[in-house]
């Protein structure tokens, strides 16, 4: 059965088609009676196979090209599956529920239910938390990683600070060199791998839970869904003064920045979430853009690669 208009799409959110295409959603709400994501698993008869950015754009290409789609408010092109054409809404806390009361669970899904149990101990509210990824949609394998969504800013940064605590205590490991280097390789960014790990280890948003590798994430539910349009005025490099990074592990990743024309610097890829804190100088390499109320910002990530993007802190 088809989804209705008046159903809620969140960003890390599934969505499925009746073709078997999976894809994420990236940005709340509808446009034009769409919901803005990007091909991601497509079904096949020995399960779901993951598609890289490329591999995903060419097969819409070739053979449903009615969910390429070119957005008017983000000014850039990427996938859209209109809410008549979706079968089935994957919601990362009904997922997470759903492992958590399971009678029998896999490998990877027994490390998860660990890790909020963890988290459970130590007073968080797991019903504020979602699972989305691979486990989102029963598409892991035995080496998935577990991606863990928070829907209150609160318990995200509480969380946070327990992973620290955890690590101390031995009951959660750090990434070591060879995750930091798979790490890297998945991320593909402008960085080099010393300054992908310098900035990655200060975040505490992702470790080792029996040696799997779990990221968190933060959606905000609060979140201002009023459209406004962007247009794209070219690269541009600024070196500036962060004022502002109480946003700075949303999705977008969003840093007030002291600038007397540009007002912020905001990211899509994971990679630049949480890069830096208040006070940090930054450097930074992104798209221009100007909103239709003639304010200016710096976006990094238009694409999930970032490739010639990156922001990265200035220290010595």
């Amino acid at each position: 059965m088809a989804e209705t208009s008046r159903t809620t799409y969140l960003s890390k959110d599934f969505i499925e088609t009746a073709e078997g295409l999976i894809f994420a959603v990236v940005a709340p709400g509808t446009e034009q009676d769409k919901v803005l994501c990007f091909l991601r698993y497509v079904k096949a008869a020995d399960g779901c196979k993951k598609k890289a950015t490329e591999e995903a754009n060419e097969l819409l290409r070739m053979h449903y090209p009615e969910y390429l789609h070119y957005s008017t408010v983000l000014d850039t092109s990427l996938h859209a599956v209109a809410v008549n054409r979706i079968v089935k809404h994957h919601q990362p806390r009904q997922g997470l529920q759903l492992i958590l009361r399971a009678n029998r669970q896999d490998v990877v899904e027994r490390d998860l239910v660990s890790l909020c149990s963890q988290f459970e101990q130590r007073g968080m509210n797991i019903a504020e938390a979602g699972v989305t990824g691979s486990l989102l949609i029963c598409a892991q394998k035995a080496d998935s990683d577990i991606d863990l969504i928070w829907y209150d800013r609160s318990l995200f940064h509480q969380c946070r600070a327990a992973v620290k605590d955890l690590i101390e205590q031995d009951f959660l490991q750090s990434l070591q060199a060879n995750d930091w280097q798979d790490s890297y390789a998945r991320r593909s960014c402008d960085l080099s791998l010393s300054e992908y790990v310098w900035h990655e280890r200060r975040k505490y948003n992702k470790a080792l839970v029996n040696g799997r590798k779990f990221d968190l994430n933060f959606i905000d539910l609060s979140a201002d869904v009023a459209s406004v349009s962007y247009r794209k005025r070219g690269f541009m490099t600024l070196q500036c003064q962060v004022v502002d990074d109480s946003r700075a592990f949303d999705y977008p990743a969003e840093y007030k920045i002291a600038h007397e024309q540009i007002k912020s610097v905001v990211s899509f890829t994971a990679t630049y979430t949480g890069q830096a804190f208040t006070g940090e100088m930054i450097e930074v390499c992104g798209l221009l853009e100007h909103s239709e109320h003639g304010d200016m910002r710096i976006v990094v990530g238009a694409t999930r690669e970032a490739h010639g993007e990156y922001i990265k802190v200035m220290h010595d």
